[in-house]
This record gives structure tokens, C-alpha cells and sequence, in this order.
């Protein structure tokens, strides 16, 4: 059966979005203020997509070009300490296509959008289990430096979880991020990250 199309408003940005992954934000700009009001009142979440080319920030004759699969975002937190900013933190939750996008003449961009599955549930392979130990250790390292890198609860036994962790905290090129995430499979996914871990010897 295939998924209806969605309309979606649009945020491009220099990152990549996993499900589950955490969103900061900060938003100035009057195109995104308005989208943000729309998102609060109408409680509906807004798409993330990583830009190929052009400025987040809105530039006289920028050519925008962005990935056609994102991530829609839902609001967790707004904080208006300065007037005309506001902090945003938000949560990714499951991967869309874009079928068609239109820029309005606020410049905010709008798509028809057809939301893809999430992962399957699979455990990690046997030989991805040291892949999984070394999440929980970075995890436990980082917040031992004061920092809470992910939201809980965590799921360490579902490979496509412990992937998208691992692709949010590794450096990365941006287009690898984004075909990681892209990846339908999760232990697909996963046994990417493995093997560069091992490359880099992080995981033996």
C-alpha cells in the first residue's frame, strides 16, 4: 500500500537528522519564527533536510539545493530569553521523501512528502557487539564530562538505534551521513559503522 503524501514545511540545514537524534536550534529569521509559531500551535512536526548547496541563513541569489530524504522534527522545547530569537530543541522522528518542493515568497520551502518506514527492530549481529559496547562506553565517557549526548530511553539492542547514534557523534563527511541515514536497512547501516570504527580502531 503507498503512503499518502504529506504536505511539509521545510527547514534546510548543514546537518544531518537521524530518528531519534537530537535537534538544536536557533531561529531568527521571519520565515522560520512563523513556521515555528505554526508548528507550536497546530502541534504538527516540520521536515529536516541536509543542504548539497547555499546558506541556512537567507542570502540575495542563493541557489538552494537540499537531499530529497529528510527527517521530520517535533518540538521538545521553545525558549524566547532574546527578543526575536528563539532556542529551539527538538527530536527527530521518522524519515520522509520528497515528491515535489516549492519555495513561498517568504522563502520558507514547502513539500508533498511520502513518510518511509522506520527501522525493523533487528537485534545487532554477534560480531556488532563490540560496535554496541563502545556506544555504551562513549556514552558513559561523555557523560562523565558533564555532557547527556542522547535522549533516553537508549536502545541497545536495536542495531538501527545504536547505528544512528554512532553517525551523530563520529566526524564524518555530511553527504556519509546522509547516506547512512538513507540506508533502509539497519544492520546494513550498522555494519558500516562497524567497519569504521574497526578502520579506525576503535573497536577491535
Amino acid at each position: 500500500m503507498t503512503e499518502p503524501l504529506h504536505h511539509t514545511s521545510l527547514f534546510p540545514l548543514n546537518t544531518v537528522l537521524f530518528p531519534g537524534g537530537r535537534l538544536g536550534l536557533k531561529v531568527f529569521e521571519a520565515r522560520y519564527l512563523d513556521l515555528v509559531a505554526d508548528c507550536m500551535r497546530e502541534r504538527r512536526p516540520f521536515g529536516v533536510v541536509a543542504l548539497r548547496s547555499g546558506h541556512e541563513v537567507r542570502r540575495p541569489d542563493d541557489a538552494v539545493s537540499f537531499e530529497t530524504i529528510g527527517v521530520l522534527a517535533e518540538l521538545i522545547e521553545v525558549d524566547s530569553a532574546q527578543p526575536g530569537i528563539l532556542q529551539l530543541r527538538g527530536r527527530g522522528l521518522q524519515r520522509f521523501q520528497i515528491e515535489s518542493s516549492q519555495q513561498q515568497a517568504d522563502g520558507l520551502w514547502t513539500a508533498r512528502t511520502r513518510l518511509l518506514p522506520d527501522d525493523e527492530p533487528v537485534a545487532p549481529a554477534p560480531a556488532q557487539h563490540e560496535t554496541v559496547r563502545g556506544l555504551a562506553n562513549a556514552i558513559a565517557s561523555l557523560k562523565s564530562q558533564g555532557t547527556e549526548p542522547f535522549d533516553a530511553p537508549y536502545h541497545f539492542e536495536q542495531a538501527g538505534w545504536v547505528a544512528n547514534r554512532w553517525c551523530e557523534i563520529l566526524p564524518i563527511p555530511l553527504a556519509a551521513k546522509q547516506k547512512l541515514m538513507e540506508l533502509p536497512d539497519p544492520l546494513a547501516r550498522l555494519s558500516l559503522v562497524d567497519e569504521f570504527l574497526r578502520g579506525k580502531g576503535v573497536v577491535k
